[in-house]
């Protein structure tokens, strides 16, 4: 009998990419893989190129603050429990992933009154309250960094750190090379904000762009309709809104990382070996998470980080320079991570609780 798994999550990419990496991993184990996403969320689309059952349920997102949509939401949510547990009585799989995200909270909740084992995966060093509301009905709870252990139940905690897809180990510097149109004479910077891009981080390197040409080829991943017209031209500075396939090719050309500090993203740097200059995004727009992943990244030796308050053309330069001079001991930081293999670990934790 086959063995069949489900996986949820969805609203942003970093809730859909680390599914996308156990993909091919369970295809090879011999898994029926379904996908429960929200009706149209990016989930949906980024699961379209995998040729898996996808099943979308009505979702909705509960706030802290005070909103219009407090009061239609928890119905949206109530209806998208009823669809999860219509369709986990069809399809009847032996055990589910989650990644998180709004969408998933129906889809465990509805588990846990089927008794299906489900393992769920906390990014952020602080649980995000969908991953709270479904710890309790969770078999385990995998995580990224060290200090979140102390904020999940001791029995269910496990540090796995985040599958990444496995063709960004496999990237080529010399297709990167030809697709920037960079000669190979200089050490290259690749910059990038999360799939929005980050307009604190775009205008800080266009500004600092006449400097940074002097040292570094810079290629500058910016955000949907975020490319910088004027400088289409400039030798050495090549901009994209967004990479799929060519991404890792040109992992593999940088020698150094400017990013946000998304969990996900920080992960990949981590099992990529790339030195990095965190910047993360400040509490005044968003709860924080980042400030705190950064931290602890830093504190494990694997970033240099710079805070968006003291970002300017100065501070930026000599945090550049610095990481670029001092990259090989971020390297050797990084090569005594024992977070190196999460999607084996991972792959263990579903095979262990199989129905």
């Amino acid at each position: 009998m086959a063995k069949k798994i489900v996986l949820t999550g969805g609203g942003t990419a970093g809730h859909v990419t680390p599914n996308m990496a156990l993909i091919p991993e369970l295809k090879k184990e011999g898994y029926d893989i379904y996908y429960i996403g929200s009706y149209d969320g990016i989930e949906k689309k980024l699961i379209a190129d995998f040729n898996i059952p996808y099943y979308g349920v009505s979702t909705g997102k509960l706030r802290r603050y005070l909103d219009p949509k407090n009061f239609s939401d928890p119905f949206r949510i109530m209806k998208g429990f009823a669809e999860a547990r219509k369709i986990l009585k069809k399809i009847k799989p032996d055990v589910i992933f989650s990644k998180g995200g709004f969408v998933s909270v129906p889809v465990i909740r509805a588990a846990g009154t089927l008794k299906i084992p489900c393992i769920i995966h906390e990014s952020d060093i602080t649980p995000g309250l969908a991953n709270k509301l479904c710890i309790p009905v969770a078999e385990k709870v995998c995580c990224n960094f060290p200090e979140t252990m102390q904020y999940l139940p001791e029995n269910k905690a496990i540090l796995t750190g985040t599958p990444i897809r496995t063709e960004l180990t496999e990237g080529s510097r010399s297709k990167a090379l030809s697709l920037c149109g960079f000669s190979d004479d200089k050490p290259v910077v690749m910059v990038f904000g999360g799939s929005q891009g980050a307009g604190s981080i775009n205008k800080i390197v266009r500004s600092t762009l006449p400097k940074l040409l002097e040292k570094y080829h810079v290629v500058h991943i910016c955000g949907n309709e975020k490319m910088d017209n004027l400088l289409l031209n400039t030798p050495g500075y090549k901009q994209f809104e967004y990479l799929k396939e060519e991404l890792k090719d040109v992992f593999a050309l940088a020698d150094v990382v400017v990013s946000r500090a998304g969990a996900n993203s920080i992960c990949e740097l981590l099992a990529l070996r790339k030195p990095n200059l965190l910047i993360p995004l400040p509490a005044t727009t968003s709860r924080g998470d980042q400030l705190l992943n950064a931290a602890s990244f830093e504190s494990q030796g694997f970033s240099l980080v710079l805070r968006e308050e003291d970002l300017d053309e100065k501070s930026f330069m000599k945090a550049l320079d610095t990481l670029y001079t001092e990259r090989q001991q971020f390297i050797d930081n990084m090569n005594k991570s024992s977070q190196m293999q999460p999607t084996l670990t991972i792959m263990k934790l579903i095979s262990d609780y199989m129905k």
